[in-house]
């Protein structure tokens, strides 16, 4: 059997089109598998809260118990010793913060925020299990009546100054800005 012209024109084009078919499943598949990967990304993402989260929990457990019974000083030890096996943990600098807030050490107090957002911003952000938003907000709020006033009265004072910056910083932090 010959093939004429026409004969091969048609083979031609019958497999240009099975093999655009075939093109067009493999593309078909491999974004399906990008939606799955979005959500065994999100999954992924909640199990590291959840897990962070746990961690925090049973580390910073014991300091958490200190401070609720009114043993800040002994907390701000326990931190201390945390601080020195875990060097980065933004949560230790948050607990540290609150409870030199409550001490009334005011500048202290946004200086540990501030250290701690610089090393985990997820502290500010309202979908965290960690957010300390209302907190910090607080914080923010007490910083710019009280600090700021004091800086106004002292101009030279420049650790006061500094301790304004910082107030600014979680201020910011706060509006959705970053580093």
């Amino acid at each position: 059997m010959t093939l004429d012209r026409f004969d091969r024109f048609h083979g031609l084009l019958l497999l240009l089109v099975a093999g655009g078919l075939v093109l067009l499943l493999a593309v078909a598949e491999s974004g399906g598998g990008r939606s799955a990967a979005g959500v065994d990304k999100a999954m992924e993402q909640a199990l590291d809260y959840q897990a962070r989260v746990a961690f925090v929990q049973k580390l910073y457990g014991p300091v958490e118990d200190l401070r609720r019974d009114g043993q800040l000083q002994q907390a701000l030890l326990k931190l201390d010793e945390l601080e020195r096996r875990y060097p980065g943990e933004a949560h230790g600098y948050i607990l540290r913060g609150e409870i030199l807030g409550e001490m009334g050490v005011l500048a202290e107090a946004v200086a540990s925020y501030v250290a701690a957002l610089r090393l985990n911003g997820d502290y500010v952000d309202a979908r965290s299990p960690l957010s300390r938003q209302t907190e910090i907000r607080q914080l923010v709020d007490d910083g710019l009546r009280i600090l700021g006033g004091q800086a106004r009265s002292h101009p030279e004072n420049l650790s006061l100054a500094a301790a304004v910056k910082n107030v600014h910083y979680l201020q910011s932090r706060l509006a959705g800005g970053c580093e």
